[in-house]
């Protein structure tokens, strides 16, 4: 049997919610393997989902900057939140995105090689790093495009902590755009409807799904029905389209997007930080202190 490390059970924690022995206990039945462990605490409806907790170690900030019919979106990290207070890294962050929208560069190679007033964006990242006295990295961005009957969305959350930019087509309407944004930052959609879900996903959930109503001891003849609409939640609750509008729950995205004559296409948002490994905390002593030493 795989042993069961006290890293592994902290992660399981983490990312179900569940109590330590309890992850133990599923750790063990699966023989260590992390997904299944997961998908076991679910289908026993201990877990409310796989997902990685979202406390994270790296700060920064991200941007959003529209140059006509191109958009870029993108975040730059430091050591401390405190940093992205500075003034300095704050026009640092501002300007990559300006640059990046401006020159569409194909990959972060390129994107580091653009031509910035005092050298390069590689260049002006090093010399923020020994200005500010903090390491400075320029992460990831995305570009996006729309034609002339369509409509860029940009939205900063908490000064620059989430950073959405979304582009809705069949209307120009940019308030509109931004109202998306602002669900988007909100809420944090996955997909934008339910045809970019893969079948695998979808396979993997009704699975999930189907045995967890079976162990609540429904009738197999219920079972099925029970999974229908279980899923068809599940769909609404990664999918944007057809999520509640937050400024008007009565009604879907979708419904208000087509209200204002447009469709949505696309979107991206960025997590300052988001899938980065975040501080180590003192599991010894969190255990210590559950078990009452």
């Amino acid at each position: 049997m795989s042993k069961i490390s006290a890293s592994m059970v902290k992660e399981l924690r983490e990312r179900t919610g569940v109590g330590m022995m309890d992850a133990k206990r599923a750790l063990v039945e699966v023989e260590g393997k992390m997904e299944e462990a997961i998908d076991l605490l679910r289908e026993k409806g201990m877990a409310k989902a796989g997902k990685k907790n979202d406390r994270i170690a790296a700060e920064g900030l991200a941007n959003v900057y529209v140059n006509g019919n191109t958009a870029a979106i993108v975040e730059v990290n430091s050591e401390t939140d405190f940093v992205a207070k500075n003034e300095k890294f704050q026009d640092l962050v501002k300007n990559i995105a300006k640059l990046v929208a401006e020159n569409k560069p194909a990959n972060m190679e390129e994107a580091l090689k653009i031509k910035t007033e005092a050298g390069t964006i590689e260049s002006d990242v090093i010399e923020a790093t020994q200005v500010i006295g903090e390491k400075i990295s320029f992460r990831r961005f995305e570009i996006l495009e729309k034609d002339d009957n369509a409509a860029f969305g940009g939205y900063l959350h908490m000064g620059g902590r989430i950073a959405v930019l979304t582009v809705l087509e069949g209307t120009t309407d940019e308030a509109v755009a931004k109202d998306v944004a602002m669900h988007v930052a909100a809420i944090n959609p996955r997909y934008v409807s339910k045809d970019q879900v893969s079948q695998e996903e979808l396979d993997h959930e009704k699975k999930v799904l189907t045995e967890q109503a079976l162990n609540e001891g429904k009738p197999e003849n219920i079972v099925e029905k029970m999974v229908i609409g279980r899923m068809n939640k599940f769909l609404a609750e990664i999918c944007l389209v057809d999520q509640p509008f937050v400024k008007d729950p009565d009604m879907t995205v979708e419904k208000f997007v087509a209200s204002k004559g447009g469709t949505v296409k696309e979107f991206v948002r960025f997590e300052v930080g988001e899938g980065m490994e975040k501080r180590e905390e003192n599991f010894a002593d969190e255990v210590a202190s559950q078990m009452g030493k």
